[in-house]
Parts: C-alpha cells; structure tokens; sequence
C-alpha cells in the first residue's frame, strides 16, 4: 500500500516522502524583487517536505504582477535565493523554483517604464489589483506579437538557468491561476488568429514552447508543469477544458518532465481527467487532508499530494500528519506581506 511517507523518484531526485509544500505567495521580498534574509528562515523550517515548491518568482523586469513578490532576473535576485536554497539544503530539504510571467495581471507601475502589461490579446481583466496606495483598477494589456513570444520563452528558460544556478533542485512552469501561460490556454482570454491561438493545438503552443525551452535550459528531469483548469481566478473561465486538458496532459507525458502538478478547481475533476493520460510522476493538489491525501494515493489517483495552507502555520506538517495530530491555523492577516509575524514565528508541535 503506497503511503505519504514513502520515498518516491522525481525527476533527478530522489525524495524522502511524498508530500509536497505547495507554491504559496507570501510577499517577503524587497522593491527590487530580493527575498528578504527571513525568507530562508521560513522555507528551511519547512524543509522537511519531499520536495518544496517556492513561491511564483517572475522570470523577467516585464513578468512582476504585485508588490513584494521575488524575481529571479537579476542577479541580486539569484544571490537572494541562493541565501534560501543554501538553508534548506542545510536543513536536509529540497526545493523547486515555480517560474510565472503575470501577464494581463501586472500594472504599469510594477513594469519598467511605465509600459503595459503584456498579454496574448489585449482583453482587461474585470476588476483590481492590490497596490500600496490601493487597490486599482487592472489595465487593457497589449497583445504580443507573433515574433516576441520565443523571446518570452526564452525568459523562462534564463530565470530557470539562474535557478539553477542559484542552487535550486529544479524549476516548476506555472501555466496556471490565469497568469501569462494560461492565458493562452484559455480560450475566453486568447483571441489571437496567429499559431498561438484558435485551435486547441495553437493555444498550447506556447506553454510547449516554454516547457521545451525550459527542458533544453536545465534538463528535462528538474522540470515539472502546473496546471490548474477553471480556477476561480483571473477571470479564468476555460470553456473547452474537457478538449484542452487532456491534450496538454498527453504532450507534457511524452517530454519525459519531471512531474505534472494539477490543481482542483473550478468544477473540473483534473486529476480524474489528467492522471490517467500523463505517463510520469502526478502531483495533485488543493485542499487535501491527511486522509483524502493517502486515498487518492492508495485508489492510484497520484503519486504526490501537494499540500498548501496547512504549511503555512505547521512548518513540521509531515510529522503532524504521520502522528495524527491537530494541525494549528494560520492567521491570514499576516499572509501576504508583513514582517516576521504569522510567517516564521509558527512552532514545531
């Protein structure tokens, strides 16, 4: 019977258990996109899942969506992760670097220049983004043309070469929660008529694209993909997910990446959907317990479980899991940005 606690093969690495910490924005960095000293505090503390997955770190000065938030385009930004990547190692962890471009997100004022967020058509989102003069209203981006977007991809595969060298296990791609990469998935936000958009092939393009660059960059096996179909967010509506998903799932299983990590959401059963399609490691995440964790482990539903919020306010979550124990609850008013209160100051049971 396969347990949470089982040693698993990932890729390269060979990992203690099959808990992964889930990618969580905490907005700890600097204006420049620095981590700040604590952020390695707070990422060893947790270094005792199988594999670590950080926060979405923007790939390029174009890709940063909200304040605080890390880059790694710089190379201030790489030493800052490499203080990170230093102190979970030391504390016997292993973590992954998750890669996104905000895209249609991002503000003016988060970009160099002044310029408009960049999108893969110039469709707004509905709605505000949070600044620290309040929030705003987000913009009308400005649609890519055909012949900027490898060179998009290509930041991808930088940042993640910089994660590399900065220490970093591997990289995840965040094709998912309606950044740039899933926006060109979705249908209802990419109206191009270029081979990056109409057919379900064309809007995939682009995240094949980068997941190949990427692959080339640093090595297909330190390479993993999330997906999260119809998530609540970003007005992410995915109104052909049955088709597009299951197209994604079989063009990622014949790269031989890493693992896949898919996210329930949105009314869209993707682990049903996409487990069985995808020949490789399957990370599934969102709202799982202890207990429904080892279920869909033991039915074969995954091969990981990913696990989010529980993280935050019980940096020992594997052993609280194995014991049983009550797990503590965060405060989420300390959840994104802040100091070192609700982030590092979580005991061990």
């Amino acid at each position: 019977m396969t347990s949470l606690f089982d040693p698993i093969r990932v890729g390269a690495l060979d990992l203690s258990s099959r808990i992964f910490m889930a990618p969580m924005t905490r907005s700890r960095a600097d204006a420049d996109g620095v981590p700040l000293d604590m952020v390695a505090e707070y990422y060893a503390q947790r270094a005792s899942a199988g594999l670590i997955l950080s926060e979405a770190i923007f790939v390029s000065p174009m890709a940063k969506g909200y304040v605080r938030t890390p880059g790694l385009a710089t190379d201030a930004q790489a030493a800052g992760w490499r203080r990170v990547v230093e102190a979970v190692h030391a504390a016997g962890g292993r973590i992954f670097a998750q890669l996104y471009h905000t895209g249609r997100v991002a503000l003016p004022e988060f970009l160099p220049g002044g310029a408009l967020p960049v999108a893969p058509s110039a469709i707004a989102i509905k709605g505000q983004n949070k600044t620290d003069s309040g929030p705003k209203d987000f913009v009308v981006p400005r649609a890519l043309e055909t012949d900027e977007i490898g060179g998009v991809a290509g930041e991808f595969a930088s940042a993640a070469l910089r994660a590399r060298e900065a220490g970093f296990d591997g990289v995840e791609i965040h094709a998912a929660s309606g950044y740039l990469i899933h926006q060109f998935l979705d249908a209802s936000i990419n109206q191009r008529t270029d081979i990056y958009g109409g057919s379900v092939e064309n809007r995939a393009r682009f995240l094949l694209l980068v997941a190949d660059r990427v692959a080339e960059a640093v090595g297909r096996d330190r390479v993993g993909v999330k997906l999260s179909p119809r998530i609540k967010f970003n007005d992410v509506e995915d109104p052909d997910a049955e088709a597009l998903y299951p197209y994604v799932a079989r063009e990622l299983s014949g790269r031989g990446l890493a693992y896949l990590h898919g996210a329930k959401q949105g009314g869209y059963e993707v682990h049903q959907e996409l487990r069985p399609l995808y020949k490789g490691v399957y990370a599934a995440g969102a709202g799982f317990t202890g207990e429904t964790g080892q279920a869909l482990l033991e039915s074969g539903g995954a091969d990981v479980i990913v696990y989010g919020k529980p993280f935050i306010a019980n940096p020992d979550l594997p052993a609280r899991l194995r014991r049983k124990a009550e797990l503590a609850q965060p405060d989420f008013a300390t959840v994104y940005g802040g100091g070192a209160k609700g982030y590092v100051d979580y005991p061990a049971a």
